[in-house]
This record gives structure tokens, sequence and C-alpha cells, in this order.
């Protein structure tokens, strides 16, 4: 049985960094739908898709709802004049709150790196005009920081 979880556990977060990023995106845009708990849509994405979610994805979350006032904050005081964080995608807010959580709680993570992952899953997941967006918001950000 313990052998079996630790093979459950290598498995869970034997996977890239972007991959890591890119749950941790998708679990982070499927909360912003529903008030169930980060580990209860975890266990469901999972089942839903078939792969287990990893400890970095969950974690992130779970940060991110921690600490989702001072992100918000940070991504509301770096729009341009006339815009609102009601305005942004889903998408783009799911990405910028990840890229905010890594850059002001994971100093492991250089803030280029956020930023340069953050754009690769807006080039993915949003609309063209979503990339320089997020782009400009996170480097704002990041300056701010």
């Amino acid at each position: 049985m313990c052998e079996e979880n630790n093979t459950a556990n290598q498995s869970r977060n034997d996977i890239s960094r972007y991959k890591m990023r890119e749950q941790a995106f998708i679990l982070c845009f499927e909360s912003l739908f529903s008030d169930a708990d980060i580990d209860e849509l975890a266990d469901n994405a999972g089942d839903a898709r078939d792969e287990f979610l990893s400890d970095y994805a969950i974690n992130c979350v779970k940060g991110i709802k921690e600490h989702q006032d001072q992100i918000d904050e940070n991504i509301a005081s770096n729009l341009k004049s006339g815009w609102k964080l009601s305005r942004i995608s889903k998408v783009s807010l799911a990405i910028m709150r990840v890229a905010i959580y890594e850059m002001m709680y994971l100093e492991e993570i250089p803030v280029s790196v956020s930023i340069n992952e953050a754009v690769e899953l807006s080039k993915k997941y949003a609309a063209e005009d979503d990339t320089a967006f997020v782009n400009g918001v996170l480097g704002a950000v990041a300056k701010a920081l």
C-alpha cells in the first residue's frame, strides 16, 4: 500500500514545471466557477481527465485562494484606467493569478520564468489579444514588486 502510494505521488509530481503550471492554471480557472474546495476540484478534475494533478498545482491554487485579495490588488493596480478586474477574461485572470502568486510567494522561481510561462499559457488558451495584455500587466506587476 505504501509503495503504491509512493508510485502515485511520484507519477503525480514527475512532470515538467510547465505542465505543473498548466495544471495550476486549469485548476485556478475551474475554481472561478465553483464553490467546492480545491482538493475536491482537484479530485474531480483528475477523475475527469484521468490524470493526477501535481502537488505543485494543488498547493499553488490553495495559495492563490489564501492570498487572492493581495494578488487581485496587484492586478487591479496595474490595469490601464477604465479597466476593472471584472472586465478581464476568466482565462487571463487565472493565468495572471498563477504567475503573480509565483512572483510574490515562491522566491525560488525567477520572475522572468513566471512571466514567460504565463505568456505561453496565454498563447495556448487565451484570445489572441490577451497575450500582450497578460505580458503587459505582469511586467508592470514585476516592476512594482
